[in-house]
This record gives structure tokens, C-alpha cells and sequence, in this order.
């Protein structure tokens, strides 16, 4: 039962404006930090069934540059946050996943996402 003196999409919405706030902030930090080190480009790779899931690898443009890995696990978390502000849930069940590709020059990201499920064809025939 839900409770009449909650309004439950008005936390929803408070939540989402945090998460956007945090997300802003954690870009604004991270991109002056590739920049610095002469990236171009980000791609992380994210996947998430059965109630976890987790970004399976992060890459960089130029190749030969190597990030610490302290910026390899923010690069990762960010890619999971901002995959998860935009498909929230994603990795229950059946799960999803996706590709965020950043363009550090631009400051301009894309999600590639896709969604599992499963569908089901049922019939019933009785008296046949």
C-alpha cells in the first residue's frame, strides 16, 4: 500500500536532479583529467544481468597512452552511472548493456544501450 502523504514523483525527480548534478561534476573533473594525459577518445564497454552487472572494459584513443588505474575505475564508474541515469534498472533480470563512447575534443558522448527481455508467444485451445 502506498503511503497518500508521499509524493513519490517528486522524489524521483529530487533523485534524478542529484544524479545529473553529480554526473555534471564528475565529467567536468574527468575530462580535464584525459584531456591532460592527450586522450581524444573514451570508449567503456558495460553489461548487467540477473541483478548486478559491471563496465567490462574501458579503452582510450590514442592507444599507446595508459591511464593509472585509479582513472581507468572513474572512467568505469562514470560510464556505469550515466548508463544507468539514462536506463535505470537496466541490470535487472535479463539485463542490458552498451557502449559510451566519449569525444574528449567535443566534450560530446554517445550511449549505444540495448535493453534484453523476454518475449513470450502463448495460446490456448480448448474443445478443439
Amino acid at each position: 500500500m502506498t503511503n497518500p502523504q508521499i509524493d513519490y514523483a517528486a522524489m524521483a525527480a529530487q533523485w534524478r536532479a542529484e544524479r545529473e548534478t553529480t554526473l555534471k561534476a564528475t565529467r567536468a573533473e574527468l575530462i580535464a583529467q584525459l584531456r591532460a594525459l592527450g586522450i581524444n577518445e573514451v570508449t567503456a564497454e558495460y553489461e548487467g544481468y540477473g541483478d548486478s552487472g559491471n563496465v567490462e572494459d574501458v579503452n582510450v584513443q590514442p592507444a599507446e597512452v595508459k591511464l593509472p588505474e585509479a582513472l581507468v575505475t572513474a572512467v568505469g564508474d562514470f560510464a556505469w552511472s550515466l548508463a544507468y541515469h539514462y536506463h535505470p534498472g537496466f541490470e535487472n533480470n535479463e539485463g542490458g548493456y552498451g557502449t559510451l563512447t566519449w569525444y574528449i575534443a567535443a566534450d560530446s558522448i554517445t550511449l549505444d544501450h540495448a535493453d534484453r527481455y523476454v518475449e513470450c508467444s502463448h495460446s490456448y485451445d480448448e474443445g478443439l
